[in-house]
């Protein structure tokens, strides 16, 4: 491993416009240079030299529509690290602090929000509860690994998920089924192909709906319903629990 290549990746996260640009990304979508110059609070001629310095170092990608260029984040591996970063980051409690308050504040992005392109906060982590509690999945937090089980496809298929959803077919570099920490409640909840597969089955079936200009997701009254209705009371309590 070239440790020069590490320490400039570092670098280039570790500048705090390029940072605010990486974060804006988190939810999955692609926005202009223009949009991250704005989150940025930088010139577009600034905007310009960081997403290319991103864009040349595998961090972002970008796409092309038109007249239009679109940058987004290179890969679930840049992602990873981005949460990996932001748990780092989060204040630990203390001895002195009976109850600190981790990740971010905004009760919305705790109770529900994208990470990347699965599922995070609350909601994130009580599916991930329920298909540990059915036997759908099982973790391995110390590996960061993790298996769906025989049990998957029928619990999945109760969300309208298709079997084939279950299944692990070995292919390409990203892992079917992984733990994720969540930056906010310090619990997994679910990534890989299965995680992405079940964040777009509920924003496409409109239970969750995009804000804009954030990361953070709201039902719809289809959506609470269908979501309690599949977790459990229990469950669905914890997602409601707020702060």
């Amino acid at each position: 491993m070239n440790t020069n290549r590490i320490a400039h990746v570092a670098a280039l996260v570790g500048e705090p416009a390029r940072t605010a640009m990486l974060l804006a990304l988190m939810d999955g979508r692609a926005l202009t240079a223009r949009e991250l110059a704005d989150v940025a609070r930088v010139t577009p001629a600034t905007a310009s030299r960081h997403l290319g310095l991103m864009v040349e170092a595998s961090l972002l990608r970008v796409e092309r529509q038109g007249r239009h260029r679109y940058h987004r984040l290179a890969s679930t591996e840049v992602a990873r690290v981005l949460e990996g970063v932001m748990q780092l980051a989060a204040p630990a409690s203390t001895p002195a602090q009976r109850r600190m308050v981790v990740g971010p504040r905004d009760v919305a992005l705790r109770t529900a929000r994208t990470c990347y392109d699965h599922l995070a906060g609350r909601l994130g982590v009580a599916i991930a509860g329920h298909l540990q509690d059915v036997g759908a999945v099982v973790f391995d937090g110390e590996a960061a690994a993790g298996h769906v089980t025989d049990a998957a496809a029928p619990a999945l298929q109760r969300l309208g998920l298709p079997p084939e959803a279950a299944r692990d077919d070995g292919r390409g570099r990203r892992l079917h089924c992984r733990p994720c920490l969540d930056w906010s409640e310090r619990r997994m909840h679910l990534a890989g192909r299965l995680g992405a597969l079940i964040c777009h089955h509920c924003l496409e079936s409109g239970w969750l709906l995009r804000g804009q200009g954030t990361r953070a997701l709201t039902f719809s009254p289809r959506g609470e319903m269908v979501l309690r209705d599949w977790m459990g009371t229990a469950r669905w309590q914890e997602v409601c629990a707020g702060g």
